[in-house]
């Protein structure tokens, strides 16, 4: 059984709520059965946020597999941190419709953190003028369901400096959170200061780079070092600049492996070996030239 106290640390939000640093991200489990095991051994191993999405068609599965396991771990629903995204297919008028659609399959009572997933909507060109206003509605319907209490925070995610300074402007509740790619090759200076400036958490996507970066001899060259994995490694590197990470996966063992970032630290020697390694390469889409 678990403790309802997790050794993992958190980060303040500007809504004064606080999110765990390390969550488990469950893109691409969809299956009910691998869903329930990977929460299983996420609980198991003290992780205490999850992060799902209307668009990994699992909030479902998700939401039941807590239901079910939150007491066998000794847990309510007030020691989890839930976080799930606005399709981009509902962006604009069916915000609300995507939204509540969210809150009833994943059937916890509220949803901690809501973002919207992408700053565009499906159908419609990056060009297209309408993905501004599109946002804005979007955004002010996750104001109204914030102010319900069914969003606890709201948020966004791939958005560009642009894109959040545009929101900065408009909105009456500023975003908790934006959530981001972000690892050694591509660090986001520019966009950390704006989420430093706004009072905006910044939380990663995307730690080890879809993988390509856990063969990176530099990468491999620290974990050796310091006797951990790459992937330990990576994730390490962005908790100790304290930025929440949400690494994806249905492996036990990994999602147990994962969860050892707290227990070392990387040398000064060892941050700026990977702060070198950025070269702005991205391997997620691309939100640039969504206008």
């Amino acid at each position: 059984m678990s403790s309802s106290v997790s050794s993992i640390p958190s980060v303040l939000l500007n809504t004064g709520a606080r999110m765990p640093i390390l969550g488990l991200g469950t893109y691409k489990s969809v299956v009910p059965e691998v869903v329930h095991r990977a929460v299983d051994a996420a609980l198991l191993a003290g992780y205490r946020a999850f992060d799902s999405a209307a668009a990994y068609q699992n909030e479902a599965a998700f939401g039941r597999a807590l239901r079910e396991l939150l007491p066998k771990h000794g847990l309510t629903r007030e020691d989890v941190f839930i976080t799930s995204k606005l399709d981009s297919k509902d962006q604009g008028e069916k915000a609300m419709e995507g939204a509540l659609s969210s809150l009833s399959q994943l059937d916890l009572g509220y949803i901690d953190l809501y973002l919207i997933h992408w700053p565009g909507t499906d159908g419609l060109e990056v060009t297209d003028q309408r993905n501004s206003g599109n946002r804005a509605q979007s955004w002010a319907t996750l104001e109204e369901l914030h102010a319900q209490g069914k969003l606890k925070a709201i948020g966004v995610s791939n958005y560009t400096a642009a894109h959040m300074r545009e929101l900065m402007q408009s909105c009456k509740v500023p975003p908790a959170v934006l959530q981001v790619e972000f690892h050694p090759q591509y660090i986001q200076t520019e966009l950390r200061k704006v989420c430093e400036e706004y009072g905006v958490c910044f939380q990663a996507y995307s730690s080890l780079g879809k993988g390509q970066l856990i063969t990176d001899p530099v990468v491999m060259e620290v974990a050796k070092n310091c006797e951990r994995t790459s992937g330990q490694v990576l994730l390490r590197w962005a908790v100790q600049q304290g930025v929440p990470v949400i690494p994806k996966s249905s492996n036990p063992e990994r999602i147990k492996d994962n969860a050892r970032l707290f227990d070392f630290t990387l040398s000064d020697a060892g941050m700026d070996k990977l702060m070198a390694l950025d070269c702005g390469r991205k391997y997620c889409r691309d939100a640039a030239l969504v206008v």
